[in-house]
């Protein structure tokens, strides 16, 4: 994996939801059948494993490492098994690095140190250590609303330094910032907001990590690559057209209406884990809404 690759994920990722059993338990089988649904029906180049919509709050250690595993040994012959091992804790962190680097994994996504609010030099020196601790490349998560810090320009460009440290899942919101580190290093930038995607193609962007695209997977990448081509007024109808889908799925949480979808179309995801709680019937029907506004049947 080297820096010259200028799309080192692909073009489209969705982070994966992690289906339960009805009792709660974690459902392998199930997370194999929707990983090969996400690559061959939906079109993604890659998934992450253990994000924060696959549920990684509230599933253990051995759970993540059986997820990629499980993950990789499904699909890992025909798209990338990028596995979330963020936490706020360097060290925990870079154990999950190397647990995931072990189970199959290609790639991994690492969050901001989230609720602890380190300083700038210890954001840097978080990523570095995590990037260090195994040969695989690393996708920096920058996402203040979540992580209470943003990953500042010029940390980023500090941590395009390091040789593994080749993409960025963008969910800052700020298309300024972007464009200034996209000016000034070659880091991979990825979509973390669905409807930001085709903005963040026009100031140098590559593609996407993304939540709806467990159902408008085919939509996004045929928007991504029509942009590519230089039809970006194709882009633009098929953006302007998926909008209802790309934002209704954040309507409550990712996590809560990807499940509720999954389910109602009769693929595996079951039901959520507290503090999560799963989708009301109005919810659900307001979904239903937004995807039919996006052409979409659910």
């Amino acid at each position: 994996m080297t820096k010259a690759q200028t799309h080192p994920f692909g073009r489209l990722l969705t982070a994966m939801v992690s289906p339960l059993h009805a009792d709660g338990s974690l459902n392998l089988t199930g997370a194999q059948e929707l990983a090969a649904y996400l690559v061959d029906q939906q079109h993604n180049d890659a998934l992450v494993i253990n994000g924060t919509t696959g549920e990684s709050p509230t599933t253990s250690d051995d759970e993540k490492q059986r997820l990629v595993q499980a993950v990789a040994e499904a699909v890992g012959d025909r798209a990338k098994i990028v596995a979330g091992v963020g936490t706020n804790n360097t060290s925990h962190t870079a154990e999950l690095a190397r647990q995931a680097e072990k189970a199959g994994a290609h790639g991994l996504l690492v969050v901001t140190p989230y609720y602890n609010k380190p300083p700038q030099s210890g954001v840097l020196q978080h990523f570095r250590t995590v990037a260090d601790a195994t040969g695989l490349p690393v996708m920096a998560y920058d996402i203040p609303g979540r992580a209470g810090i943003p990953i500042e320009t010029e940390t980023m460009v500090r941590l395009a330094e390091h040789p593994r440290i080749v993409a960025v899942k963008d969910a800052k919101g700020d298309l300024v910032a972007s464009s200034w580190v996209l000016q000034r290093t070659d880091l991979a930038y990825y979509s973390g907001d669905d409807a930001l995607t085709l903005p963040l193609l026009a100031v140098g962007g590559v593609g996407v990590v993304g939540t709806s695209t467990h159902l408008t997977g085919v939509g996004m990448k045929s928007m991504i690559e029509a942009y590519e081509r230089g039809d970006h007024a194709g882009a633009l109808r098929l953006h302007q057209q998926l909008l209802p889908a790309f934002t209704g799925i954040f309507r409550t949480s990712g996590t809560i209406l990807v499940k509720a979808a999954m389910n109602a179309l009769g693929l595996p995801a079951g039901p959520v884990r507290s503090p999560l709680v799963d989708a009301t019937e109005e919810e659900v029907a307001t979904l239903r809404a937004d995807y039919a506004a996006a052409g979409l049947a659910l």
